[in-house]
């Protein structure tokens, strides 16, 4: 007698599938007839099909967050607080996806103040119980803590490989740990950027890694703190209570309140009916002939696809029958198709040659130099371009050809070859073809080559071209060539502690992929020069995107320099001063408690304290103590606003104040940022690795980190040079407003001369209160403020705010004019676009929902001021760099941060430097409004700004 097949689940975690569908088509997203972004549903259905088709579960339920605060939210009050608003079109896919499984027949799981992590948590530990075999259906690491022998990961496939299913030995394998719960301790002390858990400040995956496993778990860490030695003694003692916290929040709750009901997850057939209604609502015309066998209006047969059973009809849980389904990689997955076939370097014909001698070089020199156009490539230890060496060059000058040259470990030995091309990277009549050359130019000057003439970026081109989308070469590569590069994985294994470099890659392997990523960057720059002239937008790609490369990639490598000893006193002075706010909290309070915990400090304010009657409440019933909570109750009692004054304290001190000293160069002593060009839709630059844009200023705290960047050595000072508003003086010039361009050219205070046409008063009759809400409301007029929003923020009743924004209109007509015609002209067009043609689509401005219409609507007036104000700093950048050029100046431009420069100007060039500062800054576009630059310097940046 055969034994009975073993009872098998699958907890899927619908909201990581679901984000992971729709970011998938982020390249080229599913739109249906009716305008509505199919992306998410298709490729989760996709997902769904395979797992049933293939695994063929016993029990399954997909598990769902609610929007409700959950205890992590109360203990921790940044837990998750840096994640993105969820995309307006994914949210409006939610309720399709529900019904969709409901069509399926399958249990939506969810329970408010619960994460799906806890309800799949507790219900694979009630399963092993019962004698189950659970496999938690998700991309997300945290799972690793729950798996045992009964209990599985298991992760959907992607990118053409099949799912991976992860038990003990994998998971144990990952992290160099003996028990999978260590995951925990792990998560504990590196945090989760993604979950904004905190960690221990600048121990990363390695250092907890090792920490583990000589000590075991966190808090026999904790108690053994003598037998660590040096920065990462200090840190770890620091920040006990951040470690203890930081377990807490990443472990995954196991006694949520929820049944495991056996019956309710067994797998059932599916409600064909509801599913053949869902499927032609959303026009998933083949997919429903594939998985039904069921016509809907207006589908084209299917020929030559899939073998269907005779009868036309198919059991989706059959064991015999042929029905093909869907690919589950939503990246490869087309509905009109069996399966989008990329060609590959196996079936495209193509002659990859390697360089490996000194005559195959010069032989490869000689033909570089026959052309006016090549595409150049590097490969390199690394992406850090301030550490990594080169490994390799690639060449390309025709399609499906191409070569590489790979350089040895010794650096003068690589340099020397290196310097055998310098006459092709330095010939200015050679146009340069790349893929984020700003990269190899950077990589190249340490071997003191200087990559000279035109610049054709093809990451570049298409992002005027089409910002929304993906630009990395893979995505392009498919999208434009229907090509799928060779991956890097191949070469050097998968991203973790096990890959490897490309120092160790096999030379005939690191050939082909190398080669080929010259030769596909040409091809995709055939394709993109017609489209840039399609789009109107070649004049911007030529004249501010692609000069600035040379100006960024010349601020990377300068860098700045950070006063170390500065900031460690500054720890120092935090660290006590966050100690001594935490105990004149705690004798306010009369009693003792954790004030890092957003529950207890709502309890000791509103039970203890009761400082209001009526305190506001989350949706899971705790009190509210978020920061604009709290800013409201300032002045009710003295505990409020030392409560506000610990928070920035410790987050300040987390992190910035700890965090940047360990990010300086060791190569150069400096912190080197990247900047981002292709990240923002709107054209602003974005910086990373720090990111230098979010250094605080608004508060005096804040602005004491500004202090540690100074100067290269005492025959510099620091020069900061910042527009002075410069969106309302867009906002002025673009809806050529009679009363805003007359208040700029006669010099008044913008905010004041509003207050005083609003409230309808003489200049001199403006009151402080009066100017505060003129300013809120001439800043809050460019992101389309609200009544409503206006009110929040100003304190005041809806009525009053209301007058202000209608009186605003009255004497500001055009400002209105301008507003409404942006959203007429978006709903004509599909897009916006700035003074020099930068494009912002807009496809939700003719939505029938009328969230996702105002969204639309509110960029359709922000974007082109917002990209116009983005354009003007690049122009004034490329043009101050030329003139600094130009004269051989020792000063040096150092950052750019929203509307301001910061530069490392010496001494005796002061007067010309500044000159020529303004003077570019303030013609960078050709305006009517006058712009105004405000300049200083110092011997640190807080002192100069």
């Amino acid at each position: 007698m055969e034994s009975p097949s073993p009872k098998k689940l699958f907890l899927l975690d619908a909201f990581a599938l679901i984000y992971r569908a729709y970011f998938a088509f982020s390249n080229n997203h599913r739109i249906n007839s009716k305008g509505l972004n199919t992306s998410a549903i298709f490729g989760f259905t996709n997902t769904l099909l395979e797992v049933l088709k293939k695994e063929k579960p016993t029990h399954i339920a997909v598990v769902f967050d609610t929007p409700e605060d959950t205890h992590r939210h109360t203990e921790f009050i940044d837990y998750k607080a840096h994640r993105e608003a969820m995309p307006e079109d994914l949210s409006l896919a939610i309720p399709y996806v529900i019904r969709l499984i409901e069509a399926f027949n399958i249990p939506v799981i969810a329970l408010p103040g619960y994460e799906a992590d806890d309800l799949i948590g507790t219900l694979a530990k009630m399963a092993e119980q019962k004698g189950f075999v659970t496999y938690m259906m998700t991309p997300d690491k945290d799972f690793g803590q729950l798996v045992t022998e009964n209990i599985f990961i298991y992760k959907p496939a992607r990118a053409g490989n099949g799912a991976e299913v992860l038990g003990i030995k994998e998971v144990c394998a990952r992290y160099d740990i003996e028990r999978t719960e260590q995951v925990i301790d792990i998560l504990g002390l590196m945090g989760d950027s993604v979950d904004n858990i905190p960690g221990i400040p600048g121990v990363g995956e390695k250092t907890a890694i090792q920490l583990v496993k000589q000590f075991g778990s966190i808090e026999k860490l904790l108690l053994n703190t003598n037998q660590l030695k040096g920065k990462l003694k200090e840190k770890v003692e620091l920040n006990k209570d951040m470690a203890i916290q930081s377990k807490m929040l990443a472990t995954i709750i196991l006694d949520a309140p929820i049944e495991f009901d056996e019956v309710a997850l067994q797998i059932e057939e599916p409600n064909k009916e509801a599913l053949c209604e869902l499927f032609s609502e959303l026009e998933f015309r083949n997919l429903a002939q594939k998985i039904l066998g069921d016509e809907i209006p207006g589908a084209e047969p299917i020929a030559n696809k899939t073998t269907r059973a005779a009868s036309g009809q198919v059991s989706l849980f059959g064991e015999n029958e042929e029905v093909i389904v869907p690919p589950a990689d939503p990246e490869t997955a087309e509905e009109n198709e069996e399966q989008k076939i990329y060609q590959t370097i196996a079936t495209v014909a193509h002659n990859y040659q390697m360089c490996v001698d000194k005559q195959s070089r010069t032989q490869l020199l000689a033909e570089l130099m026959k052309h006016n156009e090549v595409s150049f490539d590097t490969e390199t230890t690394g992406v850090d371009t301030m550490q990594a060496e080169l490994v390799g060059l690639s060449f390309s000058v025709r399609a499906h050809e191409g070569w590489y040259v790979p350089l040895p470990a010794n650096y003068d030995e690589a340099r020397a070859i290196v310097q055998e091309f310098k006459s092709v990277y330095e010939n200015e009549s050679i146009i340069k073809v790349g893929q984020n050359i700003k990269f190899d130019v950077n990589m190249l000057r340490w071997y003191d080559v200087e990559v000279k003439g035109i610049y054709f970026d093809t990451m570049l081109a298409h992002y005027v071209i089409k910002p929304e989308m993906r630009h990395n070469m893979d995505i392009l590569a498919e999208t434009y060539l229907n090509y799928q590069p060779v991956s890097i994985e191949t070469l050097i294994g998968k991203k973790g502690k096990d890959q490897g470099s490309m120092r160790d890659a096999a030379l005939d392997a690191i050939t082909e992929y190398a080669a080929e990523d010259a030769d596909i960057t040409l091809q995709l720059k055939a394709q993109f020069v017609p489209m840039l002239e399609q789009t109107a937008t070649t004049k911007l790609f030529n004249e501010v995107e692609t000069p600035l490369i040379t100006v960024l990639a010349a601020m990377e490598r300068e860098g700045i320099k950070l006063d170390v000893p500065t900031m460690k006193d500054f720890s120092l002075v935090l660290q006590n001063d966050i100690k001594e706010f935490d105990k004149q909290i705690q004798e306010l309070a009369g009693t003792s408690f954790n004030v890092s915990s957003p529950k207890q400090v709502g309890e000791i304010l509103f039970e203890v304290l009761k400082i209001v009657d009526k305190p506001k409440k989350t949706k899971t019933g705790q009190y509210a103590t978020s920061e604009d909570v709290m800013s409201k109750l300032s002045g009710k009692h003295p505990i409020v606003d030392k409560i506000l004054d610990y928070r920035e304290l410790v987050k300040l001190k987390s992190t910035y104040v700890d965090a940047l000293p360990l990010m300086v160069n060791p190569r150069t002593g400096k912190i080197h940022t990247s900047f981002n060009q292709v990240v923002a839709v709107t054209g602003r630059l974005s910086s990373d690795n720090p990111n230098l844009q979010n250094i605080p200023i608004r508060t005096e705290r804040g602005r004491e980190v500004r202090k540690a960047f100074v100067p290269r050595n005492s025959d510099f000072v620091l020069l900061s040079a910042d527009y002075s508003q410069v969106e309302l003086r867009i906002i002025a010039e673009m809806s050529n407003d009679a009363g805003m361009l007359e208040a700029f050219k006669s010099g008044q205070d913008i905010h004041a001369a509003t207050a005083a046409k609003v409230y309808g008063v003489e200049l001199d009759a403006v009151t402080s209160d009066m100017r505060r809400n003129a300013k809120m409301v001439n800043f809050g007029i460019i992101y389309g403020i609200s009544a409503f929003g206006l009110s929040e923020r100003l304190n005041i009743p809806r009525k009053e705010a209301a007058a202000i924004i209608d009186n605003y209109f009255i004497k500001y007509p055009n400002i209105k004019e301008y507003m409404d015609e942006s959203i007429s002209l978006a709903r004509k067009r599909g897009y916006v676009e700035t003074i020099l043609g930068r494009k912002r689509y807009l496809r939700d401005i003719n939505s029938n929902n009328a969230t996702v219409r105002g969204f639309a609507e509110r960029n359709a007036i922000n974007a082109p001021i917002q990209g116009s104000a983005a354009d003007m700093i690049k122009m004034a950048m490329i043009n101050i760099h030329r003139e600094f050029e130009k004269n051989k100046f020792r000063s040096r431009m150092l950052l750019q941060v929203h509307d301001e420069l910061v530069f490392d100007l010496h001494r005796d060039e002061e007067a010309h430097v500044k000159e020529i500062v303004a003077d570019k800054m303030r013609h960078a576009l050709s305006l009517t409004v006058p712009i105004e630059v405000e300049m200083g310097t110092g011997e640190n940046w807080l002192e100069a700004h």
